[in-house]
């Protein structure tokens, strides 16, 4: 099992910039791939980024070029900085991770933070 809890969410400006944080705990050395996801009022979650135990990334397009997402093993932490935040940069933004276990696979998520933007 592994156990994801996010952090850095809040109240930002349309332009500002956001840093989340996600800590890893439990069988932190069966996760391969980590990533963000987020959800809007009334949408469906969506992929922001994702990277993989080598560190490679993927971006969604709305984030290429605005994003980074990084990833601390040693630490078990998982970061997302993004820039030129929009108004719909806002939503409850999610850790994942995807573990194989002898063989299986499961998906894990944080419970999530909020991120808000007003002017």
């Amino acid at each position: 099992q592994v156990l994801l809890v996010e952090s850095g969410g809040g109240l930002m400006q349309p332009g500002g910039s956001l840093r989340l944080s996600c800590l890893a705990s439990g069988l932190t050395f069966s996760i391969k791939t980590m990533g963000w996801y987020r959800q809007a009022p009334g949408k469906e979650r969506e992929l922001v980024a994702q990277i993989t135990s080598t560190g490679t990334p993927t971006y969604a397009e709305f984030a290429k070029g605005r994003s980074t997402i990084s990833r601390d093993i040693a630490e078990d932490m998982l970061y997302l900085q993004m820039d030129s935040l929009k108004p719909e940069d806002a939503g409850i933004y999610y850790c994942g991770a995807h573990t194989i276990v002898a063989g299986k696979e499961n998906d894990y998520w944080g419970q999530g933070t909020q991120v808000t933007l007003s002017s």
